[in-house]
């Protein structure tokens, strides 16, 4: 009854902290959602503070201390009985307290091995946490040129409706023929189709990005952030000599200590334990004396020396040791692709920022008043707003790119920029 009582109040008590832990969390997104806009600093956060994939480095993390709690133990003592001869007056009653001696300084290579797989543990939530810094950047600038796009497909469906506005007013005067109403109508509805596209692109990058923390809801209406701004890196030589400090690295170099640290313990095996016994045994053939027992165990490494597993383990640390090489040179390619991307995009951006777009705007600008004053057919002005929109969605692109080009080298490197909202520099 009373188990049944303490097994009712501890569910009580894990349902009440379950609602206090939704409660809050749902009025933190909720300020985030009522707020109307997310900064590229509280989607950091807010990926930092609630992902579930940091929870699970945290709780491998959690485990391994648990190891290392384990590694600082000794041997347990152990205590035998054993009666020789049933009849009383022959009887020999033996009492044993065995205690095994570890030798080959076994527990205090033991105690190294866990602190190493500790140190790796911490390491790898290191990597995790630059994952989801890049992760959190990447989706946050996805989210940020979708809404770009989204409100420039807006400006589009204005403009087409506008045109066929005007379009029917000249059919109506008899300015226009029927036809250039009909093309107005059609430019019309495929604006409408972008628009529709657009929104559900918008709604698709806002559900990944509130998907690294953790929820389903999307709790904000839109990200406010300057798409135009790239942050800017020194030379690829100055990013290449940072790989040494890079999270895959550090993480890298940890497993080759972690596996010097397990090769040590099978060497330590090596050396065989020894067993230590004191006891006392009652003779009952001499009176039912008393007498002190003492002994001593120990195997002999004739053919067993655990020769097998250190072969192995010397093998995984050599493993190790190339894995770290090939991943330098894997990252170091990584590092001079995502660089030349970023460079390439950034001259990209530029060019239309300073070319192609001023030149398409006046394009579409021209066009639009010599229709309204009945110089050019409507099919100029659409070449022209055509024209103009794709250069605008490509520049834009262009832009996204070099935000993703920048998400990957700190993927790489971990968090070593600035974020801070300026202008393209070259």
């Amino acid at each position: 009854m009373k188990s049944a009582m303490q097994f009712s109040l501890q569910r009580c008590i894990n349902v009440i902290y379950s609602c206090v832990q939704f409660v809050f969390m749902y009025a933190l997104w909720s300020n985030y959602a009522f707020a109307g806009s997310l900064t590229l600093n509280e989607a950091l956060m807010l990926a930092s503070n609630s992902s579930p994939q940091l929870a699970v480095s945290m709780r491998e993390r959690d485990a391994v201390q648990g190891v290392r709690t384990q590694a600082e133990l000794r041997p347990n003592p152990s205590v035998s009985t054993s009666i020789q001869d049933t009849r009383s007056e022959n009887r020999q009653t033996f009492l044993q307290l065995n205690q095994e001696v570890e030798l080959g300084n076994k527990r205090q290579v033991r105690m190294d091995a866990a602190d190493a797989l500790y140190n790796k543990a911490n390491l790898e939530l290191e990597l995790k946490k630059a994952e989801l810094h890049a992760n959190t950047v990447a989706a946050f600038f996805e989210v940020l040129v979708a809404q770009e796009k989204l409100n420039l497909t807006k400006t589009s469906v204005d403009i087409a409706e506008a045109a066929l506005s005007a379009s029917a007013k000249r059919v109506l005067a008899g300015k226009s023929s029927p036809v250039e109403e009909t093309k107005s109508k059609i430019a019309a509805s495929s604006a409408r189709v972008d628009l529709a596209q657009a929104n559900t692109q918008f709604m698709n990058a806002q559900k990944k990005l509130t998907a690294l923390w953790g929820s389903t809801l999307i709790t904000f209406e839109a990200v406010e952030g300057n798409v135009t701004f790239v942050p800017e890196f020194t030379s690829l030589p100055d990013l290449v000599a940072k790989l040494e400090q890079s999270p895959a690295v550090k993480l890298a170099k940890s497993e080759i200590a972690s596996r010097s640290a397990l090769t040590k313990i099978e060497q330590s095996k090596a050396t065989p334990n020894i067993i230590l016994s004191a006891g006392v045994v009652n003779n009952q053939e001499l009176g039912g004396i008393n007498q002190a027992l003492l002994g001593f165990s120990m195997p002999i490494p004739i053919f067993d020396r655990n020769q097998g597993n250190l072969q192995e383990a010397v093998s995984r640390e050599y493993k190790a040791q190339d894995e770290l090489a090939l991943l330098q040179n894997q990252l170091e390619t990584q590092l001079a692709t995502h660089y030349e991307q970023l460079i390439a995009t950034k001259s990209m951006a530029k060019t239309y920022e300073t070319e192609i777009l001023p030149g398409a705007q006046s394009a579409f600008d021209a066009a639009t008043k010599g229709f309204q004053a009945g110089k050019f057919d409507f099919l100029d002005v659409l070449d022209a707003q055509r024209t103009l929109f794709q250069a605008k969605n490509q520049y834009i692109q262009a832009l996204l790119n070099a935000h993703q080009a920048v998400a990957e080298i700190e993927r790489i490197l971990g968090d070593v920029v600035d974020h801070s909202p300026h202008r393209i520099q070259q």
